[in-house]
């Protein structure tokens, strides 16, 4: 059961992952087709805005789910998340153009990225908190982060079957049409996530939970800013540095090396298809080293090594060579798995079975919106407005100074093996 538990979800945050990795890998072609214009800076800015939108009810959708999760069950709520994402994901596949309907289509699609959005702030904590409280105790990081490196795949998968797609089509069919093949595979992947997850079981720590708590009226939101106050707050700024780096990462840096270090999209890809496998890798045997250490050691190393390393990432990232964009980026890669093998364990790991769901849920997705879904606009903002490729660097190297002074100088609990 602990097995299948794992793989559900690993399985559901890989398609939350790949519908959300896709549409940013996909940013120049969907800027083509829904926010056409002479400028393709400009361009670019509207359809990072509208990635941006997402995010933006992910804190709804944590709320919502978060405390429907702590109230009937993690796995009836994945089973709805999931499904939810996939719908809209296969939609964006078949929505007319701006060619074709004006500025119907970018409506349409800003409707499409708030269903993920929504959806996706029960997903990506609910997943993780299903597999957490399933995980032996010291190996809370290892299962964790396994979990959670399932969401670099996507952007290897989804980089992939674009570079596939566009060797086996002439350019003109895959901009006109072939685009939107990656897009409706969302679907069938959903389907096989909910197969996989209707052969797993409620941890026996929320049964006992669940069973207490059906006796008499409980709010999981009442009870989650009560309580957990303080904690959620630190959950907000330890997530915020990961969000940030994840979302350059995956959703900015496949546009950014096209745009501003003038490589091709296929060049592109097979860099940050490089960079993220490299994650893969990486991210577990973070979790693994978070284990025997302790949560707040890898924190205070990784936001430090991200700080360091920002600027000559970027530098590496935009220097117009293909061997050292990929460099910029699997050096980018290594702090951010420092990091997370610390963060991706904290931020379950910091509060209890009663109301797991919905205080992780709440402050995760506040901080993934906040900082990761503006990830993408505000990097190219930055380069559109200073004139300099290097901008979004400083921007992540300030985030990280921040996060360290605040991991040295406020009271962040070490969470490591507590059990609750």
């Amino acid at each position: 059961m602990q097995k299948r538990v794992l793989l559900g979800g690993s399985v559901g945050q890989f398609i939350e992952f790949y519908d959300f990795t896709l549409y940013g890998i996909s940013a120049v072609i969907l800027t083509q087709h829904f926010f056409p214009g002479k400028d393709i800076a400009l361009g670019l800015l509207a359809t990072f805005a509208t990635y941006g939108v997402a995010f933006l009810v992910r804190p709804l959708g944590g709320l919502f789910f978060g405390q429907l999760g702590d109230k009937v069950g993690r796995r009836k709520v994945l089973y709805i998340t999931l499904l939810s994402i996939g719908i809209a994901t296969a939609l964006i596949g078949v929505l007319p153009t701006f060619e074709a309907v004006g500025m119907l289509a970018p409506v349409l699609l800003v409707l499409c990225r708030l269903v993920q959005g929504f959806s996706a702030g029960g997903e990506a904590v609910g997943a993780p908190a299903f597999v957490f409280e399933h995980a032996p105790v010291n190996r809370r990081g290892f299962w964790l982060n396994i979990t959670l490196a399932s969401t670099a795949l996507p952007s290897v998968f989804s980089g992939g079957l674009i570079i596939l797609l566009s060797r086996l089509m002439s350019e003109a069919d895959y901009t006109a049409w072939g685009w939107r093949i990656p897009f409706l595979i969302a679907l069938p992947l959903a389907f096989f996530g909910l197969w996989i997850r209707s052969r797993t079981e409620e941890s026996e720590a929320f049964k006992e939970i669940l069973a207490k708590e059906k006796a008499k009226e409980f709010s999981p939101i009442k009870e989650a800013f009560r309580v957990n106050g303080t904690r959620m707050l630190q959950v907000i700024f330890v997530m915020a540095l990961t969000a940030m780096g994840f979302y350059f990462l995956s959703g900015y840096f496949v546009s950014f090396v096209q745009t501003a270090g003038h490589l091709s999209r296929e060049q592109s890809l097979f860099a940050n298809a490089g960079a993220m496998l490299a994650y893969f890798i990486l991210l577990p045997i973070g979790g693994i080293i978070g284990d025997r250490v302790g949560r707040k050691p890898m924190l205070i190393a990784g936001s430090a090594a991200i700080a360091l390393l920002a600027i000559p990432c970027f530098a590496l990232v935009t220097s117009g060579n293909f061997g050292l964009a990929l460099l910029g980026q699997l050096l980018f890669v290594v702090p951010l798995c420092i990091y997370g093998g610390g963060c991706y364990t904290f931020f379950v790991e910091i509060f209890t079975t009663k109301t797991r769901f919905t205080s992780a849920a709440i402050s995760y997705n506040a901080a993934y919106a906040l900082f990761g879904g503006t990830a993408p606009f505000v990097g190219q903002w930055l380069v559109t407005a200073t004139g300099s490729a290097m901008a979004p660097g400083f921007y992540i190297l300030g985030a990280a100074v921040i996060v360290f002074l605040l991991l040295v100088f406020t009271k962040v609990p070490e969470t490591h093996r507590v059990i609750h």
